[in-house]
């Protein structure tokens, strides 16, 4: 049923559907601040991980 779900023409029908619900003129502002956000998600889960490895575990008492 699913086997053929992501044919050419389904992305192409679905790439028409955005730009014609936001309009060409807001689509590059919307990418521009998308990836500003993936930028700060990528740096935060970065962070997040040093501090996991750079703080020693407390053992359970």
């Amino acid at each position: 049923m699913l086997r053929n779900a992501l044919e050419p023409w389904h992305i192409l029908v679905v790439v028409l559907v955005v730009v014609v619900l936001f309009g060409s003129k807001r689509l590059p502002d919307t990418a521009r601040s998308l990836g500003r956000s993936m930028r700060i998600l990528k740096s935060e889960a970065r962070a997040l991980k040093a501090d996991d490895t750079s703080s020693p575990v407390d053992s359970p008492r």
